[in-house]
């Protein structure tokens, strides 16, 4: 086992994505069953004369399935964590794709929280050396809590060092004893000079 070895291994790992109450299918389905709906709706209108209705019907099933895009569109982004004994790697992807990567030093590093009586945690930041960086910034309240507990227990584990840590500690090597029989050969006879 080479001396680097610890380091490579994480201590803590974990991808946040940001919740979504229905899978891209079930959105589907619900944009159907919503239009049909607003057409058997818009269907009497039309006959009575009201026929500017049928357009503005048609245009709350359009907003709606607009919303559902960008929503699902902002469910492509995500934050991973992986904390060693030696640094924390963050790599933010945004819905967009564009990717930045992070990373900071553990002895350095603190974690911070920002709460409120009524709403609960409302931010998680990472601080070193000045820089100040938010993650999970699209996780509810309650899950920025848990997110903080756990981080911050990862921290203090990586921050005693991969010797100290409870994943990483090695038995240590047998230590001759004194009473054991020693080799002759290499006993120092001060009677040879």
């Amino acid at each position: 086992m080479t001396a680097s070895a610890p380091s490579a291994e994480a201590i803590y790992q974990t991808r946040l994505i940001p919740h979504r109450s229905m899978t891209l299918r079930q959105a589907h389905v619900f944009i159907l069953l919503f239009g049909a709906g607003t057409c058997v709706l818009s269907v009497p209108f039309y006959i009575l004369g009201a026929w500017p209705v049928v357009g503005f019907m048609g245009l709350d099933v359009l907003a709606l399935y607009v919303a559902l895009r960008v929503s699902f569109r902002s469910a492509k982004a995500f934050e991973t964590l992986s904390l060693t004994p030696f640094e924390l790697v963050i790599v933010q992807k945004s819905a967009y794709g564009l990717r930045r990567e992070r990373r900071f030093d553990t002895y350095w590093l603190r974690l911070e929280t920002e709460e409120d009586e009524e709403f609960g945690m409302q931010r998680v930041l990472l601080v070193s050396r000045g820089e100040r960086i938010e993650i999970g910034g699209f996780l509810a309240p309650e899950q920025k809590a848990a997110l903080a507990e756990e981080l911050s227990r990862a921290l203090a584990e990586a921050k005693r060092g991969p010797y100290y840590s409870r994943r990483f500690r090695v038995a240590a090597p047998a230590r001759p004893r004194h009473d054991a029989p020693h080799d002759p050969a290499l006993r120092y006879d001060p009677s040879s000079r």
